[in-house]
């Protein structure tokens, strides 16, 4: 784990482009299934039957279109994050910043607080542990790892907790499917899983005699329902919920960081086919198990009103979240709870670490390089991201108090209508800027912020307006009650679509450089033109590299550099290291035209050619040489290291979108066979 930490941003954020498909298909699958899905997906498939399964099979084709269309495009562009991406293409910091912040907003709010409540929520109903000794230990024990390693420890760890996850999760399924007598027999009870009104009001002594929503819904066993269903609209969610996903599986931080970790296109490939397969589990590990623990406690699952939930679970909109600790709990007999325990606690530990690493990887290169410290040192980046770490592990503990009121009747379905509100106008904005050529940043940013600013409004209404208690009458508007939040997803994605389209057509197109590297098209183009040695393809970006860098400002109006002349030979060094490879010449002003510390393709910020400055020497002091350990120093010649490894990182990328044949045909195939799975599955539980 060491070996590739060595103190570079490559290392630490990318694990050295060193992964393999297995060990990052694993690691997919493991930084989704969180302890959110075990409570959530579990909880929802209680409350409302198949229907929450649908994101399961959803994830399993837009995997697909990471890797065969989104990943090839990022590794072209040498990029390491996503506001990075955006800022390659179309240019300018706008729409960097916007995104960056919007990912840490939603990492923290959506992903980070409700993982600590569903983790503490299943510690608490399984141990009687007190909630936040058990949050504040596992918080602690995860940003130590993740801290001291970097993302080949989390990748690693992942591998190892997905197979122990999928393990006890299928002992459970095999234990409650032979409990209520297979699955056929499963579905059939699920129909008949009301609770006992007459036995509960006995028990209970409850003063509120009312009941509501005891019986299971209809259309239970169906997964894409009625265009009016409260649940899942099939319209609203092809239409609406898919675009949204898009984000989370092709454009978000933590998924696309494990992908670029791969050696090459190849791997990268097989680890989406990998983990494609990996997601058709959760509907038969966690949503079954979570219909079959109604079955078996329908009196407190399907508590009969707020009154009696109340008593049951501590939450007055529903027990469903509690239907999977419950199983865990009565079914399981006590030698295989430990296992069950441990797969949670590898669960909420994997889910942490996931956002911890990829949020320090944002907040670091887009946020700190980018508006606080443009000169930052390699090691103060480093440093930075650790540091980063801490404060996200304050923020989580200080939130603890506020995520235990923020229970939901159905937690995943909370998940997903707050990130349907925010998220579906950066899809839109990816899809555009990798797809047509035309898109510029004047438009995404008009596109994004309008889409953003009425994502932002309606969400503050839906938390203004909140859904009344089952017995009560609902005096919600009608634009807030009758319009499901996956219709207004729709709204959004299309909406800023139009809007960027058409403000794109009425400014300047992007500069040719701006779309050279940075679209599916140009991927296309690049694998005919490319060489097929390695070594020629490096001589020619290499002399690429000497012809743009050298005189950014002198750019035709055919897009191509004029002929360079008089390059001093003190100057190589300098050009071929620190020089964007990937985006030379974006800009033609002087403000924007980057230094060689600006420019960092693998994450190096050190300046090639000049002399290292005491300033920069290494101290001696003890304290020195613990953070230099600690944060996975070893060399005091940072920036021969640095140079080495640039070298060595530009030789590898120029390799690494390429297939051989017979791969490819493979991977091919793969594709076809479970993207027709995939369909397959929709079909077999929609009909």
């Amino acid at each position: 784990m060491w070996k590739y930490n060595r103190s570079t941003v490559s290392g630490y954020f990318l694990a050295g482009r060193s992964m393999t498909w297995i060990a990052i298909g694993a690691s997919l699958f493991v930084s989704n299934i969180g302890s959110e899905h075990f409570i959530g997906l579990a909880g929802s498939g209680a409350a409302s039957g198949f229907a929450v399964g649908a994101w399961e099979f959803n994830a399993l084709m837009l995997l697909q279109l990471l890797g065969w269309v989104f990943v090839p495009v990022y590794i072209q562009s040498g990029i390491y994050t996503m506001p990075e991406y955006l800022s390659k293409r179309f240019g300018g910091h706008r729409i960097q910043v916007y995104f960056a912040v919007l990912s840490l907003i939603l990492y923290i709010f959506t992903k980070l607080s409700v993982d600590l409540y569903s983790g503490a929520l299943f510690i608490q109903e399984s141990l009687g542990w007190n909630l936040y000794l058990s949050v504040i230990l596992l918080i602690g024990m995860t940003a130590l790892l993740t801290v001291t390693g970097g993302l080949v420890a989390v990748i690693y760890t992942d591998t190892v907790q997905a197979l122990l996850m999928i393990i006890g999760a299928l002992t459970l399924m095999v234990i409650s499917i032979t409990e209520v007598g297979g699955f056929e027999e499963a579905k059939r009870r699920y129909m008949l899983a009301s609770p006992n009104v007459t036995s509960i009001l006995l028990t209970y002594n409850l003063s509120n005699t009312n009941s509501c929503h005891v019986d299971p819904k209809p259309d239970s066993l169906k997964m894409l329902r009625e265009p009016t269903d409260e649940d899942i609209p099939w319209p609203g969610f092809l239409l609406g919920q898919t675009p949204a996903s898009v984000w989370y599986w092709c454009a978000d931080q933590v998924i696309v960081q494990r992908v670029l970790a791969a050696k090459n296109i190849a791997h990268a490939k097989g680890a989406t086919l990998m983990a494609g397969l990996l997601k058709l589990l959760p509907m038969f590990i966690i949503v079954v198990p979570g219909m079959i623990s109604r079955i078996l406690f329908a009196d407190d699952i399907a508590c009969i009103n707020p009154e009696h939930c109340m008593q049951v679970c501590g939450s007055r909109a529903g027990c469903s979240n509690i239907a999977y600790p419950r199983l865990v709990m009565k079914l399981v007999p006590v030698g295989l709870r430990g296992l069950m325990m441990a797969v949670m606690i590898a669960a909420l530990m994997s889910d942490l670490d996931s956002i911890f690493n990829s949020a320090s990887t944002i907040f670091t290169l887009d946020v700190y390089k980018l508006l606080i410290r443009k000169n930052a040192s390699s090691r103060e980046l480093m440093v930075v991201g650790r540091v980063f770490v801490a404060l996200m592990v304050i923020i989580s503990i200080a939130w603890v108090p506020i995520i235990v009121e923020m229970q939901g009747g159905q937690m995943y379905l909370y998940i997903q209508e707050v990130a349907d509100y925010l998220t579906p106008p950066v899809a839109a904005l990816f899809l555009l800027g990798i797809f047509w050529k035309r898109c510029n940043e004047q438009g995404a940013f008009c596109g994004g912020m309008i889409g953003f600013a009425l994502g932002a409004v309606r969400l503050i209404l839906a938390f203004i307006y909140r859904a009344p208690e089952c017995n009560q009458p609902d005096t919600r508007p009608g634009f807030i009650k009758n319009i499901h939040y996956m219709y207004v997803a729709t709204a959004l994605f299309w909406i800023t679509g139009i809007v960027t389209i058409t403000v794109s057509l009425l400014t300047p197109p992007p500069s040719k450089e701006q779309v050279r590297m940075t679209t599916f098209w140009s991927v296309k183009n690049r694998t005919v033109k490319e060489s097929p040695s390695g070594e020629n393809s490096f001589k020619t970006q290499e002399k690429t590299i000497l012809k743009y860098s050298d005189a950014p400002n002198h750019i035709s109006s055919n897009g191509k550099s004029e002929e360079t002349k008089n390059v001093q030979p003190e100057n190589v060094n300098l050009l071929i290291t620190c020089s964007d490879d990937s985006n030379p010449g974006i800009s033609v002003s002087n403000s924007e035209v980057e230094t060689p510390v600006d420019s960092y393709s693998n994450g190096q910020a050190a300046l090639m050619g000049e002399k290292t400055t005491e300033e920069e020497t290494e101290s001696n002091d003890k304290h020195w040489k613990f953070i230099n350990w600690f944060c996975g120093f070893t060399s005091k010649n940072m920036n021969k290291s640095a140079f080495d490894e640039k070298m060595e990182e530009e030789s590898i990328g120029l390799q690494m979108l390429e297939e051989t044949p017979k791969v490819k045909l493979l991977l091919n195939v793969g594709l076809f066979g479970v993207c027709s799975l995939g369909i397959f599955m929709f079909v077999y539980f929609s009909l």
